[in-house]
């Protein structure tokens, strides 16, 4: 699952600090011995490259970003990926300044670019996590959003 790919690299290669200059095609190597399909590994390597395009504003027509004061309308198509525990999480987010408007739509984006069928509240908080680490300048929304992740006094997030 694309999902699955898009983890195991960010826990591999991003959040533990390894070298990052990898060479896709050793990177393919990698996850194929890793036992990743194929095709979930060039769907996963797209949409990373998709996200670094986001982070560079080469997709920012695809991003509207709205006043502070605006309320989100989610399409009906994004409401079927994103229940309503999601949209509530992504609105928390923003409420503790942990996502701007910006960085949501981002998010909502590269959660519409999986190519799943299942999607829960655990992907979503990993892909926050990719999209805040790969958007300079949101070093500290990054890292309250891994301690909402993993201290477990916050029970309500676990």
């Amino acid at each position: 699952m694309m999902m699955d790919i898009l983890m195991y690299l960010f826990e591999t290669y991003i959040h533990s600090d390894a070298e990052l200059q990898v060479n896709q095609d050793e990177l393919e190597d990698e996850l194929l011995r890793a036992g990743f399909d194929q095709k979930d590994i060039y769907k996963a390597l797209v949409w990373l490259e998709e996200l670094a395009a986001l982070q560079q504003g080469e997709l920012d027509s695809a991003i509207s970003v709205s006043g502070a004061t605006s309320t989100r309308i989610y399409t009906a198509r994004e409401m079927d990926r994103l229940d309503l525990e999601c949209r509530g999480f992504l609105m928390f987010l923003e409420q503790v300044s942990v996502l701007t408007t910006e960085t949501r739509e981002m998010v909502i984006d590269r959660v519409m670019g999986l190519e799943t069928d299942e999607f829960e509240l655990e992907d979503l908080k990993w892909i926050v996590l990719m999209v805040l680490f790969n958007v300079p300048g949101n070093e500290n929304a990054y890292t309250l959003m891994e301690e909402l992740l993993y201290t477990k006094e916050q029970g309500i997030l676990h």
